[in-house]
C-alpha cells in the first residue's frame, strides 16, 4: 500500500484507496490507539464533515473504528473545518477529525486530524497513525462490551462556533454593509449566513443548497465569478467566497474584482501594525505569494517570513516565531490570536470590521501593493518523479531563474493532494511570464504527462 498522509491530511477519490470504508475503519482504530483510548469515557473525539455524499460512508466507518477501540465520538455533522479545531479545544476532546476534500470536486474526499490543542497533527504523529494502518496490526479484541465507546450527536455545536466566531471581532455591529456570500454548497452553507446576519449584515446568499454532488461546482473560492456577478447585480459592498470546508476565503470588491489572500494579509498587517497589534512586526506567507506583497510590507516596516506551500508550514513558522498573522495567496488566512488554523469566516469578519472601522471600500484597503505579473498553471501528471530527477525540467527552470535574476522567480511543485504539477512564474514583465510559463509547461507535458 502507498502512504496515506499528504500535505493536508488524507485525500483521494471516494471509494478508491485511500478513501475507502475499509481504510477509514482501520484509521479510526489507529487514531483511538494513538490517542490512548482505553474504554468508554477514557478519550473522546469531535467528528465533523462537509456536504459530500461520500461523507456519510466515511463518517460511519471512522466511527465504527473509533468506538471499537473504546473512544467516544461526538458527531457534529456538516460544519466548517475551523469549527472542529475550536470545538476540540473548547470541549476538552483528545482530538478532532474533519471529513473533507476542501476545494476539490465532489468525487473526492479526505480526512484532516487535529490534536487536542486544535492544531493539525505533527508529522511524527501522522506517521505513527499511518504505520499502524498500513501494518494492520491493531485489534480491538481487548475492548470488552462495557468498554466500547459511544457516539453522540452534539446539538449545540453550531451555536458554540457562532458565538466564538463573533467574539473574534468582539461582536462588533456590521450593520450597513451589503455582502454577497458564496458558501460553495459546502460546510459553511448554514452557519456562515447566520453569523453575518446576527452581526447586522445584509446578506445575499448563493451556493447554500448542497445536494451531496454540487460542492465547489462553479462556485466558491476557486470560482469567484458567481460572487462577482452577484456583487455587480445587487450593488453590494463586497463578495465573500468560501471553499468547500470554509477554511479558505477569496473576496471581490464592489467592482467585482478579485481580492486574494496576499492583499487580505497585507491590509490586515498594516492595520495591526498601526495599532501595535502585529507581533514582532512580521507576517508569514508561502513561496506562492506575490513579490509585490513583500515590497509593500518592507516599505511599511513589516518583515515577511516565507515558507513552503501549505497552511501547516505557515502555522508552524508562526508558532515558532510567536507571530499572529499569516496565510496563503489562495485564501488560507491565520489569525493566531483567535484560531489555530485557517478560518474563512473569521477572516471575512475581520475584513468587514476593517471596512467599518475605516469607512473605506475594500478596493482602497487592498490597493496598498503593486503586483508583479504572475501566472499559475496546473497540469495533470501520470507520475510524480522528483523534479531533480528530470534533467530537462531542472535545466529549463535554471534557465528561467537565470534570466529572471532578482526581478522574478519560478516555483514548480507537485500538488500534495492531487496528481498535478503546478508552475508559478513571476517577473517584472508580463512577456517574460508568458515565455517561461510556456517553456516550462512544454517540458512538463513531454516528460511527465
Amino acid at each position: 500500500m502507498n502512504k496515506l498522509f499528504g500535505t493536508d491530511g488524507i485525500r483521494g477519490k471516494a471509494n478508491t484507496y485511500p478513501i475507502t470504508p475499509e481504510i477509514a475503519l482501520q484509521l479510526g482504530k489507529a487514531i483511538a490507539h494513538v490517542f490512548g483510548a482505553k474504554g468508554h469515557g477514557s478519550a473522546k473525539v469531535i467528528l465533523g464533515k462537509d456536504t459530500r455524499l461520500s461523507g456519510y460512508m466515511i463518517e460511519t466507518a471512522l466511527t465504527s473504528g473509533l468506538v471499537s477501540m473504546g473512544m467516544d465520538v461526538l458527531e457534529i455533522g456538516p460544519m466548517p473545518t475551523p469549527s472542529i479545531a475550536h470545538l476540540t479545544t473548547s470541549m476538552g476532546a483528545d482530538c478532532g477529525i474533519m471529513i473533507t476534500a476542501s476545494h476539490n470536486p465532489s468525487d473526492d474526499n479526505g480526512i484532516k486530524i487535529f490534536g487536542g490543542d486544535g492544531f493539525k497533527l505533527p508529522d511524527a504523529m501522522e506517521k505513527d497513525i499511518e504505520d499502524h494502518v498500513l501494518r494492520r496490526e491493531i485489534t480491538s479484541a481487548h475492548i470488552s462490551t462495557e468498554m466500547i465507546g459511544k457516539a453522540y450527536r452534539i446539538d449545540d455545536a453550531r451555536g458554540r462556533y457562532i458565538e466564538f466566531a463573533k467574539s473574534s471581532i468582539k461582536n462588533k455591529s456590521l450593520k450597513g454593509l451589503k455582502v454577497v456570500l458564496d458558501c460553495a454548497n459546502g460546510a459553511g452553507y448554514s452557519i456562515a449566513p447566520l453569523i453575518l446576519k446576527e452581526l447586522g449584515v445584509e446578506v445575499i446568499e448563493t451556493a447554500v443548497s448542497p445536494d451531496g454532488y454540487n460542492i465547489n461546482r462553479e462556485c466558491g473560492a476557486t470560482y469567484i465569478k458567481t460572487a462577482s456577478d452577484l456583487v455587480l447585480k445587487h450593488k453590494a459592498d463586497v463578495g465573500i467566497s468560501l471553499d468547500g470546508d470554509a477554511d479558505r476565503v477569496i473576496f471581490c470588491d464592489a467592482e467585482g474584482r478579485e481580492i486574494n489572500g496576499d492583499r487580505i494579509i497585507g491590509m490586515c498587517a498594516l492595520d495591526f501594525k498601526s495599532r501595535g497589534k502585529l507581533n514582532n512586526d512580521t507576517v508569514v506567507v508561502t513561496s506562492m505569494s506575490n513579490l509585490g506583497l513583500k515590497d509593500a510590507m518592507r516599505n511599511a516596516g513589516i518583515s515577511v517570513e516565507m515558507t513552503e506551500v501549505g497552511d501547516r508550514h505557515v502555522i508552524e513558522r508562526m508558532r515558532q516565531g510567536n507571530y499572529n498573522l499569516g496565510g496563503e495567496q489562495s485564501g488560507h488566512i491565520i489569525f493566531m490570536d483567535y484560531a489555530t488554523t485557517g478560518d474563512g469566516i473569521i477572516s471575512a469578519l475581520h475584513v468587514l470590521k476593517l471596512m467599518m472601522n475605516t469607512q473605506k471600500p475594500l478596493s482602497e484597503l487592498a490597493g496598498f501593493m503593486k503586483e508583479y505579473p504572475q501566472k499559475l498553471t496546473s497540469l495533470n501528471v501520470s507520475k510524480k518523479i522528483p523534479i531533480d530527477d528530470v534533467p530537462e525540467l531542472k535545466n529549463v527552470i535554471c534557465e528561467a531563474d537565470k534570466e529572471l535574476g532578482g526581478k522574478g522567480r519560478t516555483v514548480v511543485r507537485y500538488s500534495g493532494t492531487e496528481n498535478k504539477i503546478r508552475t508559478l512564474v513571476e517577473a517584472n514583465k508580463a512577456s517574460l511570464v508568458e515565455k517561461w510559463t510556456q517553456r516550462i509547461n512544454d517540458v512538463i507535458e513531454k516528460e511527465l504527462c
